[in-house]
């Protein structure tokens, strides 16, 4: 399918770009990230997200190669669009399915974001519990995001097979949703702390690798009398690679309750992913300030996981993507709002 491979093909390269453009405004300095240089970034990454929201918006149905209404009705029973289609009404059909695959894909983007929210509190946690300077924050996280993007492009699409061949699934991924909700606000007052020794990926590693006691400028390993050494700034980075993977056991599922389009669901998470490393630049230094955002992102993911559990209803209840976005944003909108009206003690405004 030439359309199909060059769109994809196309994506790659585009990401490729556009990640040796922010390693050069990030990563050639040994001075920390300004929130000037973190908003362009961030400013330029949602730019993005937008234009290609537009791109899908008028040439989604080349994705993947949609050009008769046979194929048309195949895709939208294989991803469970819920088209109401009109027989033989290609040009009609194919303007519906490139609208509401642009709306899928600008859902998950917004989803996938939020939820990043909640990475950065811990990123944040991580980087003080173990003392790193600063400056080598963007090195850490260009290599995580690194990581983060092959994780979740394996598990995306292993997740994809998975509901192809057991629709069932769905549900198991809605309790899932749900209960990490409740657990979310239930815990949300909790103190989180980081034990710098006994953390199990410091265990593990140090049980395995020869580990250096002190961090050497950005340096992820050092050559000590002929021997490899890891650096504390390369366990960090493990740590920050594994916290990855347990959010991506929330934020998968997450958005396959707004898609099933393994396609959507990868490009809408690789969006949020690249530009969660200036949104962390961004909000590194007030993040604290955004004390009700956990409650948010706690009934955002228990919306999301009863939506799914009531997956046979929703076209009843006239719960479409557009309505299900505008009550994502409305519910950030609220937990935001909130914690600038009414300000933690001991935060100022």
């Amino acid at each position: 399918m030439p359309s199909e491979l060059i769109f994809i093909s196309g994506f790659i390269v585009f990401i490729l770009i556009m990640m040796a453009i922010d390693l050069g405004l990030f990563g050639k300095t040994d001075k920390p990230v300004s929130m000037k240089q973190a908003g362009i970034m961030s400013a330029v990454w949602v730019s993005l997200a937008l234009i290609f929201y537009a791109l899908i918006f008028q040439y989604g149905h080349l994705l993947h190669h949609v050009d008769s209404f046979a194929a048309l009705q195949e895709i939208n029973i294989k991803n469970f669009h819920h088209l109401k289609l009109i027989p033989g009404d290609l040009a009609g059909g194919l303007s519906l399915y490139r609208k509401n695959l642009a709306l899928e894909f600008i859902t998950g983007y917004v989803v996938e974001y939020a939820l990043s929210v909640d990475n950065i509190f811990v990123m944040v946690l991580i980087f003080t519990a173990f003392a790193v300077n600063p400056k080598y924050y963007h090195k850490v996280l260009l290599w995580g995001i690194i990581g983060a993007i092959v994780m979740r492009f394996l598990f995306i699409f292993l997740g994809a097979t998975l509901i192809s061949q057991f629709h069932w699934i769905l549900y198991l991924f809605g309790a899932f949703l749900v209960y990490t909700g409740v657990m979310m606000f239930i815990n949300r007052n909790d103190e989180d702390e980081i034990d710098t020794e006994n953390h199990k990926i410091v265990k593990l590693t140090s049980k395995y690798f020869a580990v250096h006691p002190k961090f050497e400028g950005d340096k992820f390993f050092i050559k000590i009398d002929g021997k490899r050494l890891i650096t504390p700034l390369f366990l960090v980075l493990m740590i920050i690679e594994v916290t990855d993977l347990v959010f991506a056991v929330d934020s998968i599922p997450a958005i396959f309750s707004v898609t099933k389009d393994p396609y959507i669901v990868f490009f809408s998470n690789i969006f949020a992913i690249l530009g969660l490393r200036s949104m962390f630049f961004l909000l590194v230094n007030i993040i604290e300030k955004f004390h009700y955002l956990k409650i948010g992102l706690a009934v955002l993911l228990s919306f999301i996981g009863l939506k799914m559990l009531a997956a046979n209803y929703v076209d009843q209840i006239g719960l479409t993507t557009g309505n299900s976005l505008l009550i994502i944003l409305g519910i950030l909108a609220v937990s935001i709002i909130a914690s600038l009206v009414f300000p933690k003690k001991g935060i100022a405004k």
